[in-house]
């Protein structure tokens, strides 16, 4: 039996509303007014149907008022007078749902169906994700325990995985289960800074050392102190910058640009997407900066190899998203189609689907309709490449392609979507011809128009 609250101006409407709600086997608790409501409030309160005009108070201001007071029933808007203005409103605030006025028994019935219990017995999956690191299938638990064992020590570590499969999770983990863990843990993504600059990222700068350099800089290795420095991507790093990165761990030593040699002490956990061994092979990468990495390997699986953690990882995500609400559950039906998925895009990509139906979704229940995944784009056209370095080129290229044509050529918005550089999406379009493309109308304008 649910006790609802119903709160509107007019008795009429608020007494048949409660003799529906009674008759259906719960108690109802009436209101004359917002203010009245608010007033009585208490833990018993199963939801709230609340009449959106009224004097005084009106219910969008009841309703706000209601949603901040912490662990809020579900509130469900009624009204005659619905508008595109007042339904946005109200759900954005955190309703239940927005209904037209009259609401019949069998819509009544249902409705209270829908409603998540108040107090649900949660999953403790806070927990297991202080880390970020959630799972127990032997994969994961493989990499957790690596990272116990190897927390402490001073060695290298490279992380290897696809993209969105949480390897900064994992040098992240490595830095707070660690002795370093009260030292800075600082995280450079080495493919979106452009070429020219990764020196100065990296190693710091001294004041007038070049163009531009109005200050002095210390530098990612610098800042990181005795912590830990996270080199994410670094199979995009450039050779000549490799030749560097490789004397910085040898000799724990570098040389800011224009500036003196001095002493580092961070310890340098590195992750790519990329195959280094096969990059070493094709000369792109090299070999003895590859040995100086891979002293402690960690190997992150793709989620579709480790499908026994895809509900633990998707409790935890509703459990982030809930923001406050009771936690919603998953159908079945939801259930089969999440373990089914591919996921392409791993962690990441099953973390964005529960967000997005967290919010679109206002019920206790999350059914499989409202998991929206993704499909990724097939190129049709292009025949099979015959090794990964291709595979990954024609990948790059066809996604810049996408994103210069969504954003109708405007450079600065297609490196904002693709989360790199502008001056890094200028070279990698020199690099695939897209810049010569687009001045012969192959792309839209995506040389003349620069700045929106």
């Amino acid at each position: 039996m649910a006790t609802i609250l119903i709160v509107d101006d007019d008795a009429a409407l608020r007494d048949g509303l409660a003799e529906t709600v009674t008759d259906l086997g719960h108690r109802a608790v009436t209101a004359a007014s917002g203010r009245e409501a608010i007033g009585m409030l208490s833990s018993d309160t199963d939801a709230v149907l609340l009449d959106l005009r009224m004097p005084g108070i009106d219910g969008i201001e009841t309703l706000r008022r209601i949603r901040a007071g912490g662990d809020a029933p579900p509130v469900i808007v009624l009204t005659a007078y619905a508008s595109p203005e007042n339904t946005i409103e109200a759900m954005r605030l955190g309703a239940f749902d927005h209904l037209l006025k009259p609401i019949g028994r069998d819509a009544l019935r249902e409705l209270i169906e829908r409603l998540p219990p108040r107090r649900r017995q949660r999953r403790d999956s806070g927990r297991v994700g202080d880390s970020g690191l959630i799972g127990t299938s032997e994969a994961m638990r493989r990499v957790q325990k690596t990272i116990g064992l190897a927390a402490d020590a001073d060695a290298t570590v490279l992380i290897r995985g696809e993209t969105g499969t949480g390897k900064e999770l994992v040098a992240r983990a490595l830095h707070v289960h660690s002795r370093r863990s009260t030292a800075p843990f600082v995280a450079v993504n080495c493919a979106a800074i452009p070429q020219d600059l990764l020196e100065s990222e990296l190693f710091g700068h001294i004041k007038g050392s070049f163009t531009g350099a109005a200050s002095d800089r210390s530098g990612a290795f610098r800042d990181a102190g005795a912590g830990t420095l996270f080199l994410d991507e670094i199979g995009d790093m450039p050779l000549s910058m490799q030749a560097k990165i490789l004397r910085a761990l040898q000799e724990r030593m570098i040389t800011p640009v224009g500036g003196k040699p001095i002493k580092v002490a961070a310890r340098v956990v590195a992750a790519t997407h990329r195959d280094l061994a096969r990059q070493v092979a094709s000369g792109a990468f090299r070999e003895d900066l590859y040995y100086r990495l891979n002293v402690i390997p960690i190997e992150l699986p793709p989620l579709r190899e480790r499908t026994q953690d895809i509900l633990p990882l998707a409790d935890h995500f509703l459990a982030q998203c809930s923001d406050g609400r009771p936690q919603p559950q998953l159908s079945d039906r939801a259930i089969d189609k999440l373990v089914h998925a591919p996921w392409p895009g791993n962690v990441r990509e099953l973390r964005n689907a529960i967000q997005r139906a967290c919010v679109l979704t206002r019920g206790a229940l999350i059914d499989a309709d409202d998991i929206d995944i993704g499909a990724v784009p097939a190129n049709d056209e292009a025949e099979p490449a015959t090794d990964l370095p291709a595979a990954v080129a024609r990948l790059e290229e066809g996604m810049i392609r996408r994103a210069l044509a969504a954003c109708g050529g405007n450079r600065t918005e297609a490196a904002r979507q693709l989360n790199i550089n502008r001056q890094l999406l200028y070279t990698k379009m020199q690099r695939y011809g897209l810049v010569e493309d687009a001045t012969s109308g192959n792309l839209t304008c995506a040389v003349a128009k620069d700045d929106g």
